[in-house]
């Protein structure tokens, strides 16, 4: 039987593994019915429902797919972390942001978890904003 760090690690693994597949159904599974998700430079938003929406947005808006991931973990496995690089295409205008024209970027990605139970309750995920504007304004 694997220790809690590596349980820890494998879920933030499955979780990236997951979102790469597009499989919205599985992925929502590993999260916790009220999960906290602090979105890079926006509102902090609570539950699976809101999370829910959220990707829906984000699918429908961008196209995106994990690299390079490295996942850590604290020894007891109760938090963890991952850097990556996001790459992606901007498909459709968000709320706020600059036309979209299809455009594509990388950004390098820090992201911060809580679990609980078995599953994500917490999500923090941080990157560059003001590159990623740099890149879809080319």
């Amino acid at each position: 039987m694997s220790n809690p760090q590596q349980q820890t690690r494998r879920l933030i693994q499955t979780y990236y593994e997951t979102f790469n597949s597009g499989d919205r159904t599985a992925f929502l599974a590993l999260l916790t019915e009220d999960v906290v998700h602090d979105i890079n430079q926006g509102a902090v938003e609570t539950g699976k429902a809101a999370f829910r929406s959220f990707l829906e947005r984000m699918d429908r808006c961008y196209r995106e797919q994990v690299h390079d991931l490295v996942v850590f973990s604290s020894e007891d496995g109760m938090r963890g972390a991952a850097e990556f690089f996001i790459e992606g295409e901007y498909l459709a205008t968000d709320d706020g942001l600059p036309p979209a024209t299809g455009q594509r970027y990388r950004l390098r990605v820090g992201a911060f978890f809580d679990l609980q139970n078995g599953c994500v309750r917490r999500i923090t995920n941080y990157y560059n904003l003001e590159e990623w504007l740099r890149q879809i304004r080319v």
